[in-house]
C-alpha cells in the first residue's frame, strides 16, 4: 500500500514540476520571445534546477512543442469549420475575422513575440507551421471560398496579425471597427 501511494505522489510532483517548467517557458516566450528564452531562464522562472528541466525536455524542440500544445489547450486557435455553416459571405467574413481579432487580443505579447522569432529562429518556424499555419490555411480557404483572386488576396491581408495590431493598437480603430473595414476592403476587391 505504501509502494503505491509512494509511486502516485511522485508522479504527481513530477506532474507538477513538468507543468511548472512548461508554464515558465510559455511566459518566457511571450516576454522575450523563443528565440532568446534560455533553459537556465526557464530553469530559474520555474524554480527547478537545470538538470530537472533537462530531465523532463532534453532539448529546446521538446521544451517548444510542450509550450506550444498548452498554449494551444488553453486559448485555442479559431475553428474554421465553425464558419463553413453561414451561407451569406459577408456575415462569414464578420464572423470569422472577429473570432480570428479575438483571439489575436488576448494573446498579443505571445504572437508578437512568436512571429516576430519566426523570422529567424528555424525552431520557432517549424513550430508555427505546426501549430499556426494550418489554422490559417483554413481560414483562408472557408472564409475565401467565394472570393475573387483580388478578394483572396485581401483576405490574406486581413487575416494578418500585423495587420489586426495596425488597425487596432496603432491606430486606434475599435475590434469591430477594424473586422468592418477589413470586410469593406476585401468586398471592395471584387468591384475593381
Amino acid at each position: 500500500m505504501t509502494r503505491t501511494y509512494t509511486l502516485r505522489k511522485r508522479a504527481a510532483q513530477q506532474a507538477d514540476t513538468r507543468r511548472r517548467i512548461v508554464e515558465a517557458a510559455v511566459d518566457l516566450h511571450g516576454s522575450v520571445g523563443p528565440a532568446n528564452t534560455t533553459f537556465s531562464m526557464v530553469a530559474e522562472r520555474a524554480g527547478v534546477q537545470r538538470h530537472t528541466l533537462y530531465a523532463h525536455f532534453p532539448d529546446e524542440r521538446s521544451l517548444g512543442l510542450a509550450c506550444s500544445g498548452l498554449h494551444a489547450e488553453r486559448q485555442p486557435l479559431p475553428d474554421a469549420a465553425a464558419w463553413r455553416g453561414i451561407a451569406e459571405p459577408r456575415a462569414r467574413l464578420t464572423t470569422g475575422l472577429r473570432a480570428i481579432y479575438d483571439w489575436y487580443d488576448r494573446n498579443e505579447m505571445l504572437a508578437a513575440c512568436i512571429l516576430r522569432d519566426a523570422e529567424f529562429h528555424p525552431l520557432t518556424q517549424e513550430i508555427v507551421a505546426l501549430r499556426f499555419a494550418p489554422f490559417v490555411a483554413a481560414w483562408n480557404a472557408v472564409l475565401g471560398e467565394t472570393l475573387n483572386a483580388k478578394q483572396r488576396a485581401m483576405l490574406t491581408l486581413a487575416l494578418g496579425f500585423h495587420t489586426w495590431r495596425s488597425l487596432v493598437r496603432e491606430s486606434g480603430l475599435k475590434p469591430g471597427a477594424a473586422v468592418d473595414a477589413m470586410v469593406r476592403a476585401i468586398e471592395g476587391a471584387a468591384e475593381r
